[in-house]
């Protein structure tokens, strides 16, 4: 694959555009906001590569409106809007059409909507660096070999020894540099418009992400809770008023919109020349279109200060009611920028009541890995006390002077009152052993034996499952509880030291 040389367009101005032809290049003020994916879990990553949650945009816009009908062309909205979701306010007569165009102005587009027309090759010998220019016109789509017909007959461009360059009279009127909504609409008299655009655009999502610092103490922790947002649109939105959505919006659509077109041109050299007659071209100016900016990477972006805020403080959101949903508004205009992500502080507690413990599921024939987990409840009383939108988990705990990362997990959505589960990764200093030690026609007597191999004391939960047939009981002094329809054995186990719990499931009559 070669790459053709630079397609470009040289514009010495504004373009011409037909009667009742309006264009507005860009929104006045906007606002973005962000709700995560619906099918994402609440307490997983996001997909950077594939985002698949949607954002509310609103702009508004001030627009000359001619007499009679018109075509309003709305550049630089979101390349992934929903046509059927928009809506305009403000128009003298309403919205008679609505339409994405799906083509953007590229290297890609250009050559491939300038199929049978003639054009200009400039061309570079590479063997002498003589440069010639010939008329041509294309005869082939933007896959594959770049088949041109010169006076000369068929070609290839970029073989034999040369670097070739196409020119271009004119752009295609309908081409726009940018992502545009059109709309038709009709008024009895020339005015100005001041126009509300409203509307839907995949390619976006958020999450929480909280960060636990252990005390060392080990029953209390400091908490920070971060929202990062993320774009993977092709447009930016500057210094918007941006909000994020938490909760579960039932939503149903066809999938994704139609991206709008556009790109870079690949084609190959590896066709040999066909002879073709000459052709008889007549001249004609030339423009030139610069080659588009290269895709932004995906970058972490921290705004860390706000209006009337001491230096480097964190902006923190301020959270809203919204019917059934949370709503998280940052207090200062932001700039949602073209696949990147921004962070912004949901919340920051100190002194958070943090119970560290290990867990492990016991079953009829066996038990599940022992997981090591923190729980608390969300009180102000456990210092707590504020919806709790899911996202990941980070926990560090102090060794020595320094504070080390000592397990990843997550939290699903947690209202205000709810207990809150950390569950981490799995142990490896604690294990579990479920062993038979008798049975009859009726019950399984089964001893539970846990061993701590750690130098600290650990605190263990075994949760026992058993059949709605049946029924748990303790043959020790060790008393055992119930929560969510299981049987909870909890205790202490001391370092490097081991604990039995022996129960029967006797079935019931």
């Amino acid at each position: 694959m070669r790459r053709l040389a630079a397609l470009s367009l040289l514009l010495s101005g504004a373009p011409v555009l037909g009667q009742g032809i309006v264009v507005s290049p860009g929104p006045e003020n906007v606002a973005v906001s962000v709700y995560r994916a619906p099918d994402r879990d609440t307490d997983q990553a996001m997909e950077l590569d594939w985002l698949q949650g949607y954002a509310l945009i609103t702009e508004k816009r001030t627009v000359q409106i001619p007499a009679g009908k018109a075509t309003v062309r709305f550049e630089g909205v979101a390349a992934g809007l929903f046509p059927e979701s928009a809506i305009v306010t403000g128009l003298p007569s309403g919205v008679h059409e609505k339409n994405l165009d799906a083509d953007l102005l590229s290297p890609r587009s250009l050559y491939a909507r300038m199929f049978g027309r003639p054009v200009i090759l400039r061309r570079t010998d590479l063997a002498t660096d003589k440069v010639r220019e010939e008329r041509a016109v294309i005869r082939s789509g933007p896959d594959g070999a770049a088949i041109v017909q010169t006076a000369s007959g068929f070609e290839v461009a970029n073989c034999g020894g040369l670097e070739d360059e196409i020119l271009y009279p004119e752009a295609p009127k309908d081409l726009s540099a940018r992502p545009t909504l059109s709309i038709e609409t009709e008024s009895p008299v020339a005015q100005t418009a001041t126009i509300s655009l409203s509307y839907l655009a995949w390619g976006f999502d958020w999450q929480a992400n909280y960060v636990v610092r252990m005390a060392p103490d080990g029953r209390t922790a400091e908490l920070s809770a971060w929202a990062t947002l993320a774009s993977s649109d092709s447009t930016s939105f500057a210094d918007a008023e941006t909000a994020l959505i938490a909760g579960e919006v039932r939503r149903e659509d066809a999938g994704r919109g139609t991206r709008p077109t556009g790109g870079e041109l690949e084609l190959q050299c590896s066709l040999s020349p066909v002879a073709a007659p000459a052709l008889d071209l007549p001249p004609s100016p030339v423009m030139a279109l610069p080659a588009p900016p290269p895709a932004m990477e995906m970058a972490d972006i921290v705004v860390t200060a706000q209006r009337a805020a001491p230096m480097n403080a964190p902006v923190m959101v301020q959270q809203e009611g919204l019917g059934d949903l949370k709503l998280y508004r940052v207090p200062v205009p932001v700039t949602v920028a073209a696949n990147a992500q921004k962070q912004v502080a949901l919340a920051h507690k100190q002194a958070v009541k943090m119970e560290a413990l290990y867990r492990a599921e016991v079953f009829e024939g066996g038990t599940g890995e022992v997981r090591q987990m923190l729980r608390t409840r969300n009180r102000k009383e456990e210092g707590l006390g504020l919806p709790l939108p899911g996202g990941p988990v980070s926990v560090f705990e102090p060794y020595g002077a320094a504070m080390m990362l000592s397990g990843e997990g997550g939290v699903t959505d947690r209202a205000v009152g709810d207990d809150v589960e950390i569950m981490l990764g799995a142990a490896t200093q604690v294990s579990v052993d479920a062993e038979q030690v008798g049975s009859d026609d009726r019950s399984q007597t089964i001893r539970l034996t846990v061993r701590n191999a750690r130098p600290v004391p650990i605190r263990f939960e075994a949760r026992i499952a058993a059949d709605s047939a049946s029924r748990v009981q303790g043959l020790s002094r060790q008393k055992l509880g119930r929560r969510n329809g299981r049987f909870i054995w909890t205790t202490e186990v001391r370092p490097s030291a081991m604990t039995s719990l022996t129960y029967r499931i006797v079935k019931s009559d």
